[in-house]
């Protein structure tokens, strides 16, 4: 699956799989049109969270899904 990723898609999948979990709006700009495609490809899931614990907010994160 890994094979048939594009360089930009790669780029990102490895910059979220490095960081865990990781704010959408961390990811740049230019690189951010593929966050739908390794969405619908699964290696991405998307959910939403407060940043603070205090904070009413939801901020979007982004985490790299479990892979068997």
């Amino acid at each position: 699956m890994l094979e048939s990723l594009s360089q930009v898609e790669r780029t990102v999948y490895e910059l979220i799989l490095r960081a865990g979990d990781l704010m959408a709006k961390d990811i740049p700009f230019k690189m951010a049109g593929v966050i739908p495609l390794l969405k619908r490809k699964g290696l991405v899931e998307a959910y939403r969270r407060p940043a603070t614990p205090g904070s009413r907010k939801k901020q979007t994160y982004l985490k790299a899904k479990k892979r068997e």
